[in-house]
C-alpha cells in the first residue's frame, strides 16, 4: 500500500473529527465521527485511537470542536472560556500516562490565553487551525525520526517491535515503524517479528496489518516467544515506541516493554526508543513518578466477548510499564538520536 493511499488515522470534515476506530482493525475499517468533546475523549478512553502522538492530536482537535459547540450555542466568549477550560480538565483525564495528550492540550491553553481580546468566532477558527498545524508537524517530525533512526539499522536486520507505533498511532509514518519504513526504503534487508502485544493485541491487529500492507517482510510471535528469539541470535535490534518519557530517559511504554529491555540487555541486543520531543516530561525526574494506567479486568479475562479465565478470578491488568534509562541504548526523536540518555542529553534537545 503506498503512502497517499494508506488509511488515515483521523481526518476533519464537515466540522467533525473522524477517526479510524481501531478496534474492529484488521477485520472491518470503520471511521467514528466525533461532532462533540464527549465523543472525542469516549474514543481517547475506549483506544478508538491509541498512540500517544495521535492521542494528542486528537485531544487538540477536541479543543476546537469544543469552542464550535460553543460557538453553536451562542455562548459568550466568558462563557466560552469556561466551557474550554472544562474541556480541557476532561481530556486530560480521559488517559493518564500518555504525555502528547497534555502536550496538545496545553498548547491550545496557551494559544486561548494569546486570543482572549478575539471574538468567539476567531477563537475557534484559531484552535482549528492550531490543531491542523500539529497535526501536519506530527507527520513531519515521524518522517525525521525515520531519517535518523534508520542509520542504526544494518544493511541486513531483524527487528523485533512491541506494540503498534506505526503509522495508526501517529497522524502518518509512525514512529519505532517509521524508522523500519525508511531503512526499507533505503534499500536495507529488514525483516520485523511483530509482538502480539496482549492482552489488546495492537502488534497482531495493527502492526501486522500496516507491515503487509507496506510489502515488509514480517513474522507474528507471541510475547513469551521474545527470550527464544534472542536467545537463538534472530533479532538484531528492538524497537519501540514511548507513551512518556521521564527526564532522567526512563520510559513508560506498552506493557511488556521493560521485559524486552532485559532480554536485550542480557543478550547484548540493542533496544531503541522512538518517539517525538513531545513524549519527553522533563516536568518528571523518573519513571517512578509516570502515573500508570490500570486497565479493566475484563481485558484479560475477556476476548472477543469470550470468557477465557474462571469467573469471579481478579486480573492485574496495568496499560504501560517503566523501563529504566540504563536499558536503553538510544531514544530516536526528531531532532536526533539521544544515546544512553539522562536529563543533561535529554534537556539540550529544547
Amino acid at each position: 500500500m503506498n503512502e497517499k493511499n494508506k488509511l488515515p488515522t483521523m481526518y476533519w470534515q464537515d466540522n467533525r473529527l473522524c477517526i479510524l476506530d481501531q478496534r474492529f482493525l484488521p477485520l472491518k475499517v470503520e471511521y467514528r465521527s466525533c461532532k462533540n468533546c464527549s465523543q472525542i475523549i469516549d474514543s481517547i478512553k475506549e483506544m478508538s485511537v491509541r498512540g500517544a502522538p495521535a492521542i494528542g492530536i486528537t485531544a487538540a482537535y477536541g479543543m476546537a470542536i469544543a469552542a464550535l459547540n460553543a460557538l453553536e450555542e451562542g455562548y459568550n466568549k466568558d462563557k466560552l472560556l469556561t466551557s474550554l477550560d472544562e474541556a480541557a480538565s476532561n481530556l486530560i483525564m480521559a488517559r493518564p500516562t500518555a504525555v502528547n495528550l497534555f502536550w496538545a492540550v496545553q498548547r491550545m491553553k496557551n494559544l486561548i490565553q494569546k486570543q482572549k481580546e478575539s471574538s468567539p468566532q476567531q477563537i475557534f477558527e484559531s484552535l482549528l487551525t492550531e490543531a491542523k498545524k500539529i497535526h501536519d508537524e506530527d507527520v513531519n517530525n515521524n518522517r525525521m525520526i525515520g531519517y535518523y533512526g534508520s542509520e542504526l539499522v544494518p544493511e541486513k536486520a531483524s527487528v523485533l517491535t512491541h506494540c503498534n507505533a506505526g503509522a495508526l498511532a501517529t497522524c502518518g509514518y509512525g514512529t519505532a515503524l517509521g524508522v523500519v519504513r525508511a531503512a526499507v526504503k533505503q534499500g536495507k534487508d529488514i525483516h520485523v517479528f511483530v509482538d502480539e502485544t496482549r492482552p489488546l493485541l495492537q502488534g497482531s491487529r495493527i502492526t501486522a496489518f500496516e507491515l503487509l500492507n507496506e510489502d515488509i517482510s514480517a513474522t507474528l510471535v507471541t510475547d513469551s516467544a521474545a527470550g527464544s528469539l534472542l536467545s537463538g541470535n534472530k533479532v538484531d535490534l528492538i524497537l519501540v515506541g514511548a507513551d512518556r518519557i521521564a527526564a532522567n530517559g526512563d520510559v513508560a511504554n506498552k506493557i511488556g516493554t521493560y521485559t524486552l529491555a532485559v532480554l536485550a540487555d542480557y543478550h547484548n541486543v540493542p533496544f531503541y526508543v522512538a518517539a517525538p520531543v513531545s513524549t519527553i516530561d522533563m516536568t518528571v525526574e523518573s519513571g517512578e513518578s509516570i502515573i500508570i494506567e490500570k486497565r479493566c479486568s475484563s481485558e484479560i479475562t475477556y476476548l472477543d466477548g469470550h470468557l477465557t479465565a474462571p469467573e469471579g478470578i481478579t486480573a492485574f491488568n496495568p496499560a504501560f510499564d517503566i523501563t529504566p534509562a540504563k536499558l536503553i541504548t538510544a531514544i530516536i526523536t526528531e531532532r536526533g538520536v539521544v544515546c544512553r540518555p539522562d536529563r543533561e542529553k535529554l534537556n539540550k534537545l529544547f
